[in-house]
């Protein structure tokens, strides 16, 4: 995971993580593909973005998970 790809910087999108140089949030990518979307169809959308930092983004989300703590949140793949 190229860690650089993703930055945290309370001035940017309410300090979520976002793809470096960009105003995308991870949390958007996730989304997206979680509704089925192509890599193909989010690299057209958002040009700025590269098949490395949607990569990065799924393995920042899935090293975040592991945290010690999960939350549940009921309605999740309802």
């Amino acid at each position: 995971m190229k860690k650089e790809l993703i930055v945290v910087d309370p001035k940017i999108m309410m300090g979520k993580p976002v793809i470096k140089g960009t105003r995308i949030p991870v949390e958007l990518i996730l989304e997206k593909l979680a509704m089925g979307e192509s890599e193909a169809q989010i690299l057209a959308e958002h040009p700025r973005l590269t098949r490395a930092a949607i990569h990065t983004a799924l393995a920042f989300a899935a090293k975040t998970l592991r945290a010690d703590v999960v939350y549940p949140v009921s309605g999740v793949g309802d």
